[in-house]
């Protein structure tokens, strides 16, 4: 693990401290725990429901419960980075995964199984994405975004290693053994990694910029946030049901289960790709026009993906170009904040900002399983999710700020 001995950067507002092991240390926790804590469960799930007879809508449901508690912990989650920064947070929320997905897979029952998940939200919420924009926004600013860039380039690589190696655990051995393996996985690279890279000390937050006057209050009650919201939450809702439906998709078209899991793999790597675009698309682009558009083209790819039924290599594009356009919104929710309203309340606002979008994000897996039989089918269920997208395109006008409206992001530098 690499020395937490800080560096000394130069940035345009004068000098701060950056540990040199929080980058490539999130870098791995992020890929680890997506990949174990949120992707190996699409690839999973079908083998679960068929060896315990549970209901498959059961089973996602648990999953869906886990990202709500994940929502409403996050809120309380960001209040803590704020203030203390990300190393309790973060460590304990590493130890805590390994638990949970142990529970998960020793589950006597869906009782036993809904628990496991449920203890599984509260880790999410300290290890995922939130947690490591705080730390990177605070230590980074106001270079940000480039450290950002490279988390995320990082995390879209989690649903490919993953979901293959996922589903060759499960060609060899029972699911329970498969999470027992990943648990293992999770323990041995997160909870060192956090532990040790996180150890420096939390600089004090900046102050805030001269328009957003009021504290984090007034930004809460402001109708640009409320709208926000509004738009990330019929985003979010749409973007994870087309994730976990990707699967079920595939395989109703009569594609085998390592071909779907391939064609989600792919597209995390089309995250990577992606994210690559998105400091291009920010200097070029003003906040809401980028909001617009990076949703608008999601609808696309959602709409593509419910009438193309073949063959295999073109649906495989459809998803990967999916992957490319998830990979920018993540860039765009990351700095939905900063682009906005500064960095002085990044974790708290971030929190609530978030909340609604992550309890969408909860209720699309099994929303999607429940919604696709009465549409007739997956591809019928896509094409209510572009519809979604859609409308989520048309309130981003309404989230709106007047003091940088027009204006692109000009990080990084």
């Amino acid at each position: 693990m690499p020395q937490t001995k800080a560096s000394v950067a130069v940035t345009g507002t004068g000098v701060r401290s950056r540990p040199r092991a929080v980058l490539p240390a999130l870098c791995v926790t992020q890929i680890t725990s997506w990949g174990v804590l949120y992707y190996a469960f699409p690839v999973l799930n079908p083998t679960i429901t068929k060896n315990t007879g549970w209901p498959a809508g059961a089973t996602t449901a648990a999953f869906s419960a886990a990202l709500i508690v994940s929502a409403i912990v996050g809120i309380h989650v960001g209040r803590v980075l704020d203030h203390r920064g990300p190393h309790a947070v973060m460590t304990a929320g590493s130890i805590l995964g390994p638990l949970s997905l142990l529970v998960v897979a020793a589950a006597p029952n869906l009782a036993v199984f809904t628990a496991g998940w449920l203890l599984a939200g509260a880790s999410m919420a300290a290890t995922f994405y939130q947690p490591a924009f705080a730390a990177l926004t605070r230590w980074w600013a106001p270079d940000h975004v480039r450290a950002l860039t490279i988390v995320t380039l990082a995390g879209g690589l989690a649903s490919t290693v993953f979901a293959p190696l996922t589903a060759v655990l499960a060609d060899h051995m029972s699911w329970r053994a498969t999470y027992v393996v990943l648990a293992g996985i999770l323990a041995a690279l997160t909870v060192p990694a956090h532990a040790l890279a996180l150890k420096a000390p939390w600089p004090p937050a900046p102050p805030s910029p001269s328009h957003v006057a009021g504290g984090h209050e007034r930004v809460v009650r402001s109708r640009a946030f409320w709208m926000l919201a509004v738009t990330f939450t019929l985003s979010a809702f749409a973007m994870y049901a087309v994730v976990i439906g990707l699967v079920p998709l595939f395989l109703e078209r009569g594609y085998t289960t390592t071909q779907a899991a391939w064609a989600l793999g792919l597209g995390g790597a089309g995250q990577t790709l992606g994210r690559t675009l998105y400091a291009t698309l920010a200097r070029h682009l003003g906040v809401t026009a980028r909001t617009i558009s990076l949703i608008a083209l999601g609808a696309l790819t959602t709409a593509a993906l419910s009438t193309v039924a073949g063959p295999y290599a073109v649906l495989v594009a459809v998803s990967i170009l999916a992957g490319v356009i998830r990979g920018n919104l993540t860039l765009l929710q990351a700095t939905a904040v900063t682009d906005r309203w500064g960095t002085t309340h990044y974790g708290r606002l971030s929190g609530l900002l978030g909340a609604p979008s992550h309890a969408a994000a909860a209720l699309a897996p099994v929303a999607g399983a429940v919604l696709a039989g009465p549409l007739g089918g997956y591809p019928a269920l896509f094409a209510l999710l572009a519809g979604l997208s859609i409308a989520a395109a048309i309130t981003a006008l309404g989230a709106r700020t007047k003091q940088l409206e027009g204006t692109p992001h000009l990080q990084p530098r």
